[in-house]
This record gives C-alpha cells, structure tokens and sequence, in this order.
C-alpha cells in the first residue's frame, strides 16, 4: 500500500495504475488535482484521481462533500464514456449554501488574518463538525433524519449570517428540496468506508491514498492560520479514513522543483520578478479551483525537510522540472536565518517565519526543450537529462537525505522517468 501527503494529480494517476482502490481523506472541492491522459484534461475536485483508469474511488470520512459538485463531476465521466467506479463514505460531512455564504463573510472579517481561502464553505463545514451539529452523507440521503437536523442548523446559521448581512433571507424549504434531490442521487454509492477500506486491505488489495493540497496547508502541523482546514499529509491518513497507521505503507512526498501556493502568509522565497512569469506560465501556476494565479518562489528544501519529518517520508518524487528551462541561475533555500543566527529547524509559527530570511544555493540552469524534445528525453531516462539538471537533483537528494523514486518532465504520464520501483 501506497500513501501521499502531497498528492498531485499526475502522480495519483501515474502510480494509479498499479492500484485497485485511489482514496481521497481530506478536504473537500477548495483543492483541484489536473490531469492529462491519452489528450484528454481532467479536472477534479473531489474524485479521486484513478478516475480517468477507472479505477475504485473512496470519498472517505475525512472529507467534505458538496454534493451538486460532486453530482456534477459524475456526470462529466459519464460525458467521456468513462465508467463511475465510485464510493462515498456514509460518515463525510455535507456542504450547504450558507456554508458558503459564512465563508466569505468570516474570510472578509478577518483583515490580516485571512487565510485566503477559496470560499468554497470547507472551513465552515468542518467548524460544524468539530462541533457537533453537522450534516454527514447518512443524513442525506434519508429525509426523515435531513430535515429536522437541517432545520436546527439553517436557525443557527441564518441567526450568524445576519450579524454581517442583515438582509440575508435564504429559503430552508428551498434548501431541503434541493439536498433531498441530492441524496436521492448520491444514495447508491454510500457505504461504510472505514470497514470496506480495511476489508479491501485485509484481502490483499492495493490502495493509494490521495491527499488533498500541501503539506505546510495542514491544520496542526502547517502555517497557521494561512492554511485549510483538515489535515492535509500523512497524519490526516487514519484519522480521515478508519486505517490504523501499522497498515499503511510506503510514504511518498511529491516535490515541485520550485515552490508555488495560493493564499495569504509569509513566504519566504517567494519571487516578485520577470522570473514568477516564466514559472507560472511554464509550469502553468494556476489554480484548478479558482484560476487564480498562485505565487512562485524557489525551491525551499528547509520546510521540505520539516514535511519529510513529520510525514515520515521514505522516498521524494520530483515534477515540473521543465518549468525551469530557460532560466539562469536557479537558486534553491537550504535554511533559514533569523536575526543573523541560522536555525536547526523549521519555524511552524508563520510570527517567527516573516522574520525569517533564506539561504540559498545557486546552479545554472539548462536550456529549453519542445515537449517532444521533452518526450524524447523521458524515453531515454536519467542519463539523457541535462547534466546541469542532474547536478540540481543530486543536490536535493543530498541536502534531504532521502531518496528520489521518481521525476517528472512533463504533464503526461509518459514525460516520467523512473529511479525506483514503487511496490505496494
């Protein structure tokens, strides 16, 4: 078995097609994974990526779901005669209108504090289940238990969106109808997550788990409070599906060969030249969700080393180093300074990081390629990339301490070259 604190798309669907169930554990449709198979561009939100193999995938317990997108992104496989091999945990919380609503008004009141969040209601949702009084797949899809919870809840929301928006006047029969219509829907494909995962296990199969956003975006473990709302790595594993840790295998991290995020807080290699551009128009730095353009910096190894730690990583995979052509030099963070003192450690808390500046390393960089120059590089494997290239990665591999598995050249799943074999 197989698990990612960092999953993208491409990779999901690459190591995909070893597997035989792909599970998404956290967040909800705030994170969007892009992937291209045989010419075709898929964009998902909530199911998983083994989507376009028609492979078996989990929404598990730790997610949260809204159900018109969710019902939408069905309908788009069925659109590409793409078979819907999909299960839906019984237990994940459900999103509704005001949820989305609270998120915007909540993000806008928070001045300095604002998360940047995509107002997709995530946040909210888990607030209610902390809380207790959420709304979970269960309670959808059997009306008799949807109305009286969501009557309960509409009262409460529709009491706090009034402290900022006075004239809210949202419909609670309209709402219900609308879920109602939802459930009748989605009812097929709920299950029992938690017990179907580990019988699947216990019987030998192969199960990956997809993570939803970055690791430094986690809840506990990331920057605080400028990240999401769930447990975006490794540890959000067991929590967010009902698999204890002892069964959960191989742990890979994926690496970008510089750093890009969206949303707001200190970023200490953030880049404010010609060269963020080049970035995010090669490496096509813009969100899935939003289309917003996300800021690009350097490769900062030290918070990686700190993802490596607290993931318990055992081997890296490498993408998006053909968004680097063309420029020269390429700088990479090996630390951090703070008052002039280098630190040991990453700083978690985001007071101490905007004080923080970086260290860096320089290398030169490798010229431009075609993508089927590109393609023809893959084909031949490591030994055909350029030897400045090489050096880059040797360097990553030596400063982290951890092993490469794989690396990637290009979005299509053939633009890969294999170091090690990944065995689930």
């Amino acid at each position: 078995m197989l698990n990612l604190y960092e999953g993208k798309g491409k990779f999901v669907d690459y190591l995909a097609q070893k597997a035989d169930i792909v599970v998404r554990y956290n967040g909800g449709n705030n994170a969007g994974h892009t992937i291209i198979a045989d010419g075709i561009k898929y964009k998902f939100k909530l199911i998983p990526s083994g989507a376009p193999l028609e492979k078996e995938g989990i929404i598990a317990n730790g997610c949260v779901v809204d159900p018109k997108v969710l019902l939408e992104e069905i309908d788009n496989l069925k659109k590409l005669n793409k078979k819907v091999n999909l299960k839906l945990s019984s237990t994940a919380h459900i999103i509704f209108p005001f949820h989305r609503i609270l998120d915007g008004l909540e993000e806008a009141s928070k001045g300095e504090y604002s998360a940047g969040t995509t107002k997709r209601g995530i946040g909210p949702t888990y607030s209610d289940k902390a809380a207790r009084w959420g709304i979970r797949v269960f309670d959808l899809i059997h009306p008799e238990i949807l109305k009286p919870k969501l009557e309960k809840l509409f009262e409460i929301k529709k009491r706090l969106i009034r402290v900022y928006d006075n004239d809210w006047d949202e419909s609670l029969e309209s709402i219900y109808q609308e879920y109602k219509e939802y459930g009748e829907k989605l009812k097929s494909y709920v299950i029992d997550s938690s017990y179907y995962l580990n019988k699947s296990i216990d019987e030998g199969k192969k199960v990956l788990f997809e993570g939803a956003q970055g690791n430094l975006l986690a809840l506990d473990f990331g920057m605080y409070p400028y990240g999401t709302s769930s447990n975006a790595n490794a540890l959000g594993i067991s929590a967010g599906t009902g698999i204890p840790p002892k069964k959960i295998g191989t742990i890979l991290g994926i690496i970008k060969a510089y750093t890009s995020r969206v949303g707001e807080g200190k970023f200490p290699t953030e880049l404010f030249n010609e060269t963020v551009e080049i970035i995010r128009e090669q490496g096509h730095e813009y969100g899935t969700v939003t289309g917003r353009p996300r800021r690009v910096g350097w490769l900062d190894l030290f918070n990686i080393k700190y993802g490596i730690m607290i993931n318990g990583v055992d081997k890296i995979i490498i993408t998006l180093l053909d968004a680097l052509q063309g420029i020269n030099p390429i700088k990479m963070c090996i630390g951090y300074e703070l008052d002039g003192k280098k630190l040991e450690s990453w700083p978690i808390q985001s007071e101490i990081i905007e004080n923080c500046e970086p260290i860096y390393k320089s290398f030169e960089g490798w010229e431009e390629n075609t993508r089927e120059e590109w393609l023809n590089v893959a084909e031949k494997g490591y030994n055909a990339l350029p030897e400045t290239m090489k050096v880059y990665i040797q360097s990553i591999r030596d400063t982290l301490k951890t092993d490469i598995a794989m690396i990637s050249i290009g979005p299509d799943r053939k633009e890969t070259i294999v170091l090690e074999d990944i065995n689930f």
